[in-house]
């Protein structure tokens, strides 16, 4: 995905002595209030089914997703590529009637219950990814 990958060197070049010294500036925890702020507008977009400006803000929550993950890339936490790949390998993990050797399930009650059980046993055994 080609533009995910410009939106990814954007955000390394903001955080770059190039880039804005505001953005250089912010810790991961800034930005507790700007991902709630930001939820909250999305969901009020839902809610008023303003699906323009709820695309606007879907944006904004990816702006700060890549912004945390730049950042915790410069402090050897993790990328954006760990993140997505997590991501990836959770989805499938967690729907083994989609993609592995699970049963088939067919109500949407099924799913709930399965999904369940399984993310039960991730907490339990830290394996989150």
């Amino acid at each position: 995905m080609a533009s995910f990958d410009e939106l990814v060197d954007l955000m390394a070049y903001m955080r770059s002595p190039e880039g804005c010294p505001w953005d250089r500036k912010q810790k991961i925890d800034d930005f507790k209030k700007y991902l709630s702020e930001e939820s909250r507008e999305a969901l009020d977009a839902i809610d008023k089914k303003d699906y323009p400006n709820l695309c606007e803000e879907l944006g904004d929550l990816l702006w700060h997703i890549l912004f945390i993950s730049q950042i915790a890339k410069e402090e050897g936490l993790f990328t954006i590529d760990e993140v997505v790949d997590g991501l990836k390998k959770k989805i499938v993990r967690r729907h083994p009637h989609v993609f592995g050797e699970g049963r088939k399930l067919s109500t949407p009650e099924e799913v709930i219950k399965e999904y369940g059980k399984i993310k039960a046993l991730e907490k339990k055994t830290n394996d989150f990814y």
